[in-house]
């Protein structure tokens, strides 16, 4: 994903779209939400993880102007 991508990411996202910008496989990714050792805070919603973008964007040093 490109920075510009990544900035205009709503407030939270899927999983999914954090694997991608991380280089992560999708079952990676959920296996990691599920035992609590993803690298970003993870919202449990139900049945579905959501996680919260400002950590993905500190994770990866990016900063809104």
């Amino acid at each position: 994903m490109s920075q510009d991508e990544l900035l205009a990411l709503s407030a939270t996202v899927s999983v999914e779209t954090v694997a991608r910008a991380l280089g992560l496989g999708r079952t990676r990714a959920y296996q990691l939400a599920r035992q609590g050792q993803f690298p970003c805070k993870v919202i449990r919603i139900g049945t579905s993880y959501r996680i919260v973008t400002v950590d993905l964007r500190r994770l990866l040093g990016i900063e809104p102007s």
